[in-house]
């Protein structure tokens, strides 16, 4: 998985992506005790130019709801915010490699039913494998 989220960076140097992130990645990346892992991670938002989406009550209104209805279990509700950050953002992808919480069907087909009776368009939550070289011959 390193080496497709190697090539994910290069394209998103290269243009072919723009990266966003949230606040919550930022105060998660601040309870990493691992000071060299979190500089390296805290460096790379500043590298690629990630755009830092601020908290916002209408997120965490949507995370609540995934925790609610068992989507996501309430220990885990900072990925819940995660996805409800994108979702309010409008963002199209969420690239993840965080597969017991995030990047499994039963969290992508049931966020995308809240997503949709709650008049949000649905996020395509993805791994960095999934989406190199997306879209590049359409």
């Amino acid at each position: 998985m390193r080496d497709y989220t190697l090539r994910l960076f290069e394209e998103i140097r290269a243009g072919r992506f723009r990266p966003f992130t949230s606040e919550y990645v930022i105060d998660e990346l601040e309870d990493t005790k691992d000071v060299d892992r979190r500089e390296k991670m805290k460096a790379l938002i500043t590298d690629y130019g990630v755009e830092v989406i601020p908290p916002n009550k209408e997120a965490e209104w949507l995370a609540g709801v995934y925790v609610k209805e068992g989507v996501i279990k309430a220990k885990y509700e900072t990925d819940a915010l995660h996805i409800a950050m994108a979702t309010i953002a409008n963002l199209d992808f969420i690239i993840s490699l965080n597969f017991q919480h995030i990047v499994k069907h039963k969290t992508i087909f049931e966020t995308e039913v809240v997503n949709t009776r709650e008049g949000y368009k649905r996020v395509f939550i993805y791994t960095p494998m999934e989406v190199i070289g997306y879209d590049k011959d359409a």
